[in-house]
């Protein structure tokens, strides 16, 4: 045991200092960064209008915290990333354990299913933002559902050109990307479920919805609790989608881009406002999935 002991510093001293160097050092730097007139090459002196000559004297406090609130396009784009996370959480964990319930009752190829569902996680976002975006431009908009498409339905054209519709389009973007990976999860926790459980139901005569309702859901509380974490997380920060999709357009930014974004809006480019606006970001990210992963943990208890 002894040799393990020693062997254990040798492999995990390195990744921990890789932690501090890229995680780390980074997130504190950019939390004092928070706090002062950064303008990306130097630090501003408001009492002189500039260069700061310490880095003291472009302390700012919590102005740049104050004016992030008082930014009518970041108060935006938190209420429409809030919007759409609750609507991609819904469509995600239906689809996906759909999928999984699916792909569980499937005796032969069910490898061949379970990876073709999967495949859509393996494109990089800014390659599925232009494909969809393809898609409900030319398809949806032209070919599908215009004046002379196959039937004629005005909400579903146009989807990219409006802050409501993009929404949706956003969430069926998301839900085809990763309904596959999660599914995967929710497999391996109806792996999980002992075959008893169902076979006493069968016995007793529950019907199909109440051996769900009674026995999967309970059972596949671990696996929402992982699946729920991951789809607020990723739906919170979702970037790549956004810009390849819309590009902020009409009014469809969401948070990740506002805050790339800011340092385009301001002259000269204000890193310590959006700094802030990350430091919020991260605060809000970090409250709502441990609330979450809290919450559904005592369901697992209680269940």
């Amino acid at each position: 045991m002894e040799i393990y002991r020693k062997r254990f510093w040798v492999f995990v001293v390195p990744a921990l200092v890789l932690y501090a160097v890229v995680i780390l050092l980074p997130f504190f730097m950019g939390l004092f960064d928070s706090f002062t007139a950064w303008r990306g090459t130097y630090y501003f002196d408001s009492g002189t209008g500039g260069r700061a000559a310490s880095l003291w004297k472009s302390l700012v406090g919590f102005a740049n915290y104050r004016a992030a609130f008082y930014d009518e396009r970041f108060v935006r784009s938190i209420w429409y990333t809030v919007r759409y996370t609750v609507l991609a959480v819904i469509s995600i964990n239906a689809a996906s354990l759909a999928l999984a319930l699916l792909v569980n009752k499937i005796a032969r190829a069910a490898g061949i299913f379970r990876t073709a569902f999967f495949l859509p996680n393996m494109l990089g976002g800014l390659a599925l933002g232009f494909i969809w975006q393809f898609i409900f431009q030319i398809i949806f908009t032209d070919l599908l559902f215009g004046p002379n498409g196959f039937l004629h339905l005005e909400f579903l054209r146009y989807m990219t050109q409006d802050s409501v519709k993009a929404l949706f389009a956003l969430m069926l973007l998301s839900t085809w990307q990763t309904a596959g990976y999660m599914m995967i999860i929710y497999i391996a926790g109806l792996n999980n479920i002992p075959r008893d459980l169902y076979e006493a139901a069968s016995i007793d005569g529950a019907s199909p919805w109440l051996t769900f309702r009674k026995i999967t859901v309970p059972m596949l509380m671990p696996s929402f609790t992982v699946v729920f974490f991951m789809t607020l997380a990723n739906s919170f920060k979702l970037l790549d989608q956004n810009v390849a999709l819309t590009d902020g357009e009409f009014n469809t930014r969401m948070l990740a881009m506002q805050i790339l974004r800011t340092v385009k809006d301001t002259t000269p480019p204000d890193y310590g406002k959006a700094q802030a606006q990350a430091v919020i970001f991260f605060i809000m990210i970090a409250v709502i999935t441990l609330s979450q992963v809290a919450f559904t943990k005592k369901r697992e208890l209680e269940a």
